[in-house]
């Protein structure tokens, strides 16, 4: 069954002027984060995971009367942001909620689980 792992972060937090200089400790983070990562491409649960831009560089696209319209920036005020996702391709819902506990515990950051539609799809 393959899940989409959603990792968020406080946009109060995330600060677009130094999203490119990871503080030390979140340089440490991500170093223990990158190790797990390698022990799950080495199970074959993990299939891809990426961190994204700011939300300062997004763009929204709206639908409109007249079609569609896209816009800079997130579409709302937001307490928290999407930083990242992963795919995982694991036994069932409770290796996902182990996986996702592994990645809170080390960026401290909430992740949400959502199951991917697809042939084996069953919620």
């Amino acid at each position: 069954m393959k899940y989409l792992l959603l990792g968020y972060t406080s946009a109060a937090a995330w600060d677009a002027a130094t999203a490119e200089s990871p503080s030390p400790e979140a340089l440490d983070a991500f170093t223990v984060y990158q190790r797990f990562e390698r022990e799950l491409l080495d199970t074959g649960e993990l299939v891809s995971t990426e961190g994204l831009g700011h939300p300062a560089v997004s763009t929204t696209v709206h639908r409109t009367p007249d079609g569609t319209m896209a816009t800079d920036g997130p579409f709302a005020e937001l307490k928290e942001v999407l930083a990242s996702f992963a795919v995982i391709d694991v036994a069932d819902r409770e290796r996902a909620v182990e996986i996702a506990s592994r990645i809170v515990q080390v960026l401290g950051e909430p992740i949400e689980i959502r199951p991917i539609m697809g042939e084996d799809f069953t919620a």
